[in-house]
């Protein structure tokens, strides 16, 4: 029942030691302590792509399968995860819940606000093994062509 409350309050009372993640049970704690480690146990036997956790391994599945069980409620999109349909679903909705603290824009995903934030900070954190220049996303990194003395 301890447990069950959390999902109500909020309480975290599992941190990460190695980043300021918490998590409100040892599952959770334990399953993300795989980003750090690197360690994979999940491997699709159709590409031998592996994941660190068996959800993801599931979702995966479904792109060899073409399954996708979650119906845009606005629209005729299916997706493969529920997180990707809400997602989808904001566009319809124009919720935007994710708010930079710095200058209050809003995002319709965290990820877009992770790197909205590091214009702020400065952050860059991907960087030109040729040249070393930094970039705020791996997506800038890519499209980068340094210009090296010949």
């Amino acid at each position: 029942m301890k447990k069950h409350l959390r999902t109500h309050t909020g309480e975290k009372p599992y941190p990460c030691p190695e980043c300021d993640k918490r998590f409100a049970n040892r599952s959770g704690i334990k399953n993300h302590l795989r980003v750090h480690t690197k360690e994979k146990p999940y491997t699709c036997r159709v590409c031998e792509k592996s994941f660190t956790q068996r959800t993801t391994l599931v979702i995966h599945m479904r792109t060899h399968t073409g399954e996708k069980p979650y119906p845009c409620p606005h629209c005729d999109k299916t997706f493969a995860s529920a997180n990707t349909r809400n997602c989808h679903v904001r566009i319809h909705t124009n919720e935007r819940p994710y708010v930079c603290h710095t200058c209050d824009k809003s995002f319709t995903q965290s990820s877009a606000l992770k790197v909205h934030t590091r214009y702020h900070t400065g952050e860059r954190p991907f960087s030109c093994h040729v040249c070393f220049k930094k970039f705020v996303t791996r997506t800038l990194l890519k499209g980068h062509r340094c210009k090296t003395p010949e």
